[in-house]
């Protein structure tokens, strides 16, 4: 069975992000000098993506 023309993606999400997954806000934070290594990875700060 074939997928309709109407329901297939053009690849990537091509919009912004505006949720990070916890890797990427720790990676985030390691640069802004707020996240050490053997701090908790729960309850982080929010922050916002890089362009």
């Amino acid at each position: 069975m074939s997928v309709h023309p109407s329901l297939k993606t053009q690849g990537a999400v091509a919009e912004k992000r505006n949720v990070l997954k916890r890797h990427e806000r720790i990676d985030v934070l390691k640069k802004e000098g707020r996240y050490k290594d053997g701090d908790r990875a729960w309850g982080l700060p929010k922050t916002k993506p890089q362009d």
